[in-house]
């Protein structure tokens, strides 16, 4: 009997938790300030992403409404290719990861090359820009202008300006392997990558810098 109740109070607070982490749609009104930094701390250590409205407005803003709705809290780092790219961006909530999808940014030209220690999203298609962001480990210019389903380029929003060292140092015995298993990833969450990929690093929150 004592377990039963054990189970159906830790689930109970897990749908709590889920309910309270879903974001409010009047969080996508949230505009950035022209540059603003965001202290990352993780597994490894801590860095710092500072973004700038004008490489990328829509992404820049998008990334203050992130921090803003404590989305980095406990998100995986799940592809580390080095001399390549390290991402991350998959919320361990899936109705969280659902506000999101719903909500895509507008494709925005690219105006600034990937350079080692700049920051874009991923996207997979037009109009595809949500949640997840990679950092250059190396000069990529290929990003800037390769045509990837129908667009061209990787538009960066921002660079690293402190932690590089931490951004280099994250478990990348996986590579790409975690990345080609997204569907699982949104769907289960970090239960799934932590039984399946015990050696990610994780980001364990984010804030903006001064606020």
């Amino acid at each position: 009997m004592k377990r039963i109740l054990i189970f159906f109070t830790l689930l109970f607070l897990t749908l709590v938790g889920l309910t309270q982490a879903q974001p409010d749609s009047s969080v996508l009104s949230l505009q950035a300030t022209d540059a603003f930094q965001v202290e990352f701390q993780t597994t490894a250590g801590s860095f710092t992403i500072e973004a700038y409205r004008n490489w990328s407005p829509e992404g820049a803003d998008r990334l203050y409404q992130l921090v803003r709705t404590d989305f980095f809290t406990d998100v995986a780092i799940f592809r580390v290719q080095p001399e390549y790219v390290v991402q991350f961006g998959i919320s361990d909530n899936p109705q969280v990861n659902g506000f999101w999808e719903e909500h895509p940014l507008p494709d925005e030209p690219v105006k600034q090359s990937n350079l080692k220690g700049t920051v874009a999203y991923a996207r997979e298609g037009a109009d595809s820009r949500t949640t997840q962001l990679f950092i250059n480990y190396q000069d990529n210019f290929k990003l800037d202008t390769i045509n990837f389903n129908g667009l061209r380029g990787f538009p960066p929003i921002g660079r690293v300006v402190d932690g590089m060292e931490v951004v280099e140092s994250f478990y990348s015995d996986y590579g790409f392997e975690p990345a080609e298993k997204q569907d699982s990833i949104y769907q289960l969450g970090n239960a799934y990558l932590r039984k399946k990929y015990p050696g990610l690093d994780y980001i364990r929150k984010a804030k903006i810098v001064g606020e």
